[in-house]
C-alpha cells in the first residue's frame, strides 16, 4: 500500500525516529510504512491520521493510485 507518511512527516519536520515515538512503534515500522513493505493495522492506520489531521484515505492509498487534486 502506498502511504503519504514521508511526505507528511517531513512537512512536520520530524525524523523516522521522532515520528515512531509519536505512534508508539520502532523507527523500522515507519521506514516499512513509508516505502510501501508493510501495511498498518486499523488502530495504527487511525493514530497516523489523527496525528497528521487527515483522514485515513488521504494518508493511505491503493497501489499506484496518486491522490488526486482535492481529496
Amino acid at each position: 500500500m502506498d502511504s503519504r507518511i514521508r511526505e507528511l512527516r517531513e512537512r512536520f519536520g520530524w525524523s523516522q525516529g521522532e515520528l515512531a515515538e509519536r505512534l508508539d512503534v520502532s523507527r523500522q515500522t515507519v521506514n516499512a510504512l513509508e516505502t510501501g513493505k508493510y501495511d498498518p493495522s486499523l488502530p495504527l492506520a487511525f493514530r497516523v491520521a489523527r496525528l497528521f489531521g487527515e483522514t485515513i484515505e488521504a494518508i493511505f492509498l491503493p497501489d499506484g493510485n496518486p491522490p488526486h487534486a482535492g481529496d
